[in-house]
């Protein structure tokens, strides 16, 4: 069940929407200020990283070391 990200063109205001289904998808409005006129904000949760390991030295890799 997929969390969206918006951001009113109004006010300026970020918030979330949790989608429980597809069929679920009217337009959000601005919890702040009521306006329907919002955007899908580009999460920063989804960026990919560069591949570098931690300063920890900890890593998601498998195998012997």
């Amino acid at each position: 069940m997929p969390i969206y990200e918006y951001q009113c063109e109004e006010c300026d205001e970020r918030f979330e929407v949790f989608v429980r289904s597809s069929a679920q998808q009217a337009a959000p409005t601005c919890p702040k200020c009521g306006s329907g006129k919002v955007k899908k904000a580009i999460s920063l949760f989804g960026v990919g990283g560069t591949g570098a390991r931690s300063p920890s030295g900890a890593s998601c890799e498998t195998g012997s070391t």
